[in-house]
């Protein structure tokens, strides 16, 4: 009877894989080193320069140490690797040694953090502090809860980077930021409008590219939504009215994507105080040079109707047509002047990035309410001489909203004849 052949030897087994684990380390031995010498550098480099770095390096280079980090920890064990023992840290958190090493009302930190200069933003601290310390713990400071929302909205950071920067857990990240805006929304609400006492001024700027009697533009801007709750390709719609500053003088934000541009309009409190009540828009007739009376009036995108206090463009019906006529004038100006309503939210988009980006469905009804804010310190930056630019006709978007193809109001019609009458004079006499 043969002989059952003998098992391989445990022993050998395990020094045969002791002695390949020391030969891998061997091997890699110089990849290892080199490897935590570049991951030493690197560490030091930020926690040194941290505070100097552009928001856009911080995060790329925060995020990729720690990729790194998490991703050689797990190969210690086996090679050995002499890691930093973290991620930069220090006894106070980023924020706080910012503000240590800010002592410059100048320092242009602020404005690449805070998208405002260090005296603007203590100015907004000193309006919102003691509404947002009556509904945050006492524990977390006004200026800490608005520095961390500010640079949520400016950097589209996440609650957990927020958090670490300033030294708040991700929850209290999130909790901060939605009560900062809201707070916001409710003590800066009065730099939307003008209506009132600015009213001059705004018909000022818009007679200087010849919009006689003009009290504002009226635009919609579309922000995309995943999912299917507004089918595949669906938004919402904010409809917007700006000066010719970009200002907003009213803002009506959340309407989806299965309402059109009219149902909306006709929904809105503007509509309401013009349409209706008569609040708005009964201010004193101007004379244009051919002797006829031009009431105040608002300019309108294409998506809207045509109505005595709300100017809309010609419909073009062939180039060949209009080449000469004023209804080209018209149309020019038209659109030089409601392109201030897409350069606005250019400008929005630009400065927030929180709201350049596809919102997922679950956190919609979110959206109108956070693209107020940003529209409320658009305002309140413009007010205090820091409108930055930051690129604003990159964002510029061609919003592709059709265009309304109803009957034209007989005294609107009119009333745009005698302004593009207007146009065509002024043309010819320059």
């Amino acid at each position: 009877m043969a002989a059952s052949p003998k098992p391989p030897s445990t022993k050998r087994r395990t020094t045969k894989r002791k002695t390949t684990a020391t030969t891998a380390t061997i091997t890699l031995s110089p990849l290892t080193a080199a490897i935590t010498t570049a991951l030493t550098s690197s560490h030091s480099f930020f926690h040194n320069h941290e505070l100097h770095l552009l928001p856009s390096q911080s995060v790329s280079l925060q995020s990729s140490l720690s990729s790194v980090f998490l991703s050689l920890s797990k190969l210690q064990p086996h090679f050995q690797l002499a890691l930093p023992l973290s991620s930069p840290s220090s006894s106070c958190c980023w924020f706080q040694r910012f503000l240590l090493s800010s002592s410059n009302d100048e320092d242009p930190r602020w404005v690449d953090f805070f998208r405002m200069s260090k005296p603007t933003f203590y100015r907004l601290n000193s309006i919102l502090s003691n509404s947002i310390s009556s509904v945050l713990p006492s524990s977390i400071s006004p200026d800490f809860a608005i520095g961390a929302a500010i640079c949520r909205l400016a950097h589209n950071w996440s609650f957990s980077f927020v958090g670490k920067r300033f030294g708040l857990s991700s929850s209290d990240a999130c909790r901060v930021f939605y009560a900062v805006c809201k707070v916001i929304c409710e003590q800066l609400g009065g730099y939307l409008g003008g209506f009132g006492s600015e009213l001059r001024d705004i018909v000022v700027g818009f007679e200087r590219i010849s919009l006689i009697n003009c009290c504002g533009v009226l635009g919609v801007e579309k922000f995309p939504i995943e999912g299917e709750l507004l089918g595949g390709n669906g938004f919402l719609m904010i409809q917007a009215l700006v000066d010719s500053d970009g200002r907003f003088l009213d803002v009506s934000a959340g309407w989806p994507s299965t309402f059109d541009p009219d149902s909306i309009l006709r929904q809105t409190r503007l509509f309401l105080s013009v349409d209706e009540s008569k609040e708005l828009l009964n201010g004193p007739e101007v004379e244009l040079i051919d002797g006829s009376l031009m009431p105040q009036y608002i300019m309108g995108d294409s998506c809207y109707p045509c109505l005595p206090w709300l100017l809309t463009p010609f419909a073009r019906r062939g180039e060949a047509e209009d080449s000469s006529s004023s209804k080209k004038e018209f149309n020019e100006a038209h659109k030089r002047a409601t392109d201030l309503v897409r350069m606005a939210f250019g400008r929005v988009r630009a400065n927030w990035k929180l709201l350049d980006r596809k919102w997922k469905e679950e956190f919609a009804e979110f959206l109108p309410f956070i693209i107020i804010t940003a529209c409320v310190l658009n305002n309140f930056l413009m007010k205090h001489g820091e409108l930055l630019s930051h690129g604003d006709l990159g964002c510029v978007r061609e919003q592709d909203i059709p265009v309304f193809d109803g009957e034209v109001d007989e005294s609107a019609a009119r009333i745009r004849d005698l302004l593009a009458l207007h146009l065509s004079r002024v043309t010819q006499d320059n």
